[in-house]
């Protein structure tokens, strides 16, 4: 099997290059936690846990007793009951769409593991561990699976839109069961297209079975289903969205002297527990630390005067929500609101730069002129913006596209994106407002309201 190199990519992949494996800032944060032993987020998994996934600790969760549970938290009721997953309908509609993309890139089918590109095809969530389980969707002709033996009948259980599923016992091989997949939908000597969280052991094995076939990424295929969000899914994120900043609503209240990260984190926890958040998670900082874009090793107290940052979101149906609040403890200072108000504009422009047929490329240059033109940077210079002023988000965090330099991808209705063009300021403090919008015919959409002051952050 030949493995294309990157260097060799068609003019889509050099005109857009991707990260192989997209981290957003939630897996950042969980973790920096575990290395750090720190609290910087508040992680709880609804309902029971997916192969594979753990859920946060018993010393993350508030106790069960309201009372330990702050009024204000503790009134707040589900928001999820009336939610509309994806429909099965939608997702043969994405599966269709691969496959025309498949066409155009002349690949024979595409190879997934359990992920956020598994889910958005299939539905079906399942975990990662050595034991390959995968979908093959091929241009032409069924879906198939490849499961262990031994996890078929809980396989069965959660597969959809195939009755192809092939198992391998744990003296036999994997790769020879996917390549006989391929074999049979006639890619054998063929272009196979590689999901990009794939993990190379799995591509490797299938390679020696097919040493004729060609191994490319299946990012274009991916990316050009997902980047592009129905009103389904626009609905998914706008309630994420939503209850994010009822969260902040009633967090930001409870802001007090002596305060630590992790009891921060617990309160925001909590309260997603309340609303029915999936996933709920913040990153917290406070004083010097929040010019920190993704946090600092330092265990920090609330003080008067400090500067509170509060980064984070939840799932709802899969989709995640992703929101960066500022407040002060206490009365804020002139520089601080100066420099609020320089990063308020910043986004501002970065918001009226996105328009229909614009390249992502030209929001982030929007952005980082104000902060060029107030005395921050240039470039990705601290004092000053040292991140991308945006990035995609869907079942991920962070996924395709992104608004930063280098970036030639027209912008275009049904993409969503955060806006955040960060000002940090180490040793002194850090500003990000974050707010994510999705591109309509008529240009961009916020789904939440964006911060009025330090004084009113939600």
């Amino acid at each position: 099997m030949m493995l294309s190199g990157w260097a060799e990519a068609r003019p889509y992949e050099r005109a857009h290059p991707l990260p192989l494996v997209p981290m957003n800032r939630r897996v950042f944060t969980q973790l920096f936690s575990a290395v750090t032993g720190g609290f910087a987020l508040g992680a709880h998994r609804v309902g029971a846990g997916q192969p594979g996934q753990e859920s946060a600790s018993d010393s993350d969760r508030w106790p069960e007793d309201d009372c330990a549970v702050p009024p204000p938290i503790a009134k707040l009721n589900s928001m999820t009951s009336d939610v509309v997953p994806i429909s099965d309908d939608e997702r043969r509609g994405r599966i269709e769409k691969a496959r025309r993309l498949m066409a155009d890139r002349e690949m024979g089918a595409v190879v997934l593991e359990p992920g956020s590109s598994m889910t958005y095809f299939t539905g079906v969530r399942w975990g990662t561990s050595e034991r390959p389980f995968v979908v093959v969707i091929p241009a032409v002709g069924p879906l198939a699976y490849v499961t262990p033996a031994f996890e078929e009948a809980r396989a069965r259980e959660v597969i959809k839109f195939a009755d192809d599923v092939r198992t391998w016992q744990e003296d036999e091989s994997p790769y020879q069961r996917i390549a006989e997949i391929l074999r049979d939908r006639g890619v054998a000597t063929g272009r196979i297209g590689w999901e990009e969280r794939v993990r190379f052991f799995i591509m490797d094995g299938v390679r020696h079975e097919l040493p004729a076939a060609e191994s490319v990424i299946a990012t274009p295929v991916t990316a050009g289903c997902r980047m592009f969000k129905s009103p389904a899914e626009i609905a998914l994120l706008q309630r994420a969205n939503d209850m994010t900043i009822a969260v902040y609503r009633v967090v930001f209240p409870l802001l007090r002297e002596g305060m630590t990260q992790r009891e921060l984190g617990k309160y925001i926890n909590a309260a997603y527990q309340r609303l029915g958040g999936s996933e709920g998670y913040a990153l917290t900082s406070f004083g010097k630390y929040t010019a920190f874009p993704h946090g600092s090793v330092q265990p920090q107290l609330l003080h008067e005067g400090d500067m509170v940052l509060v980064d984070g979101g939840c799932h709802v149906g899969g989709y995640e929500s992703d929101i960066t609040r500022m407040a002060v403890l206490g009365k804020p200072t002139q520089r601080q609101l100066d420099v609020w108000a320089i990063e308020r504009r910043a986004q501002d422009a970065a918001f009226a730069a996105a328009k229909i047929g614009a390249t992502c490329e030209s929001v982030d240059a929007a952005a980082r002129k104000v902060l060029t033109d107030a005395g921050f940077g240039p470039d990705y210079k601290v004092p000053g913006l040292p991140h991308r002023t945006g990035h995609g988000i869907g079942l991920d965090g962070h996924e395709w596209t992104n608004f930063v330099r280098g970036n030639t991808t027209p912008i275009q209705p049904g993409m969503c994106f955060s806006d955040e063009p960060t000002i940090a300021i180490y040793g002194e403090f850090g500003i990000r407002l974050e707010d994510c919008l999705h591109m309509t015919e008529n240009g961009p959409v916020f789904f939440s309201k964006q911060s009025e002051s330090l004084a009113h952050p939600v």
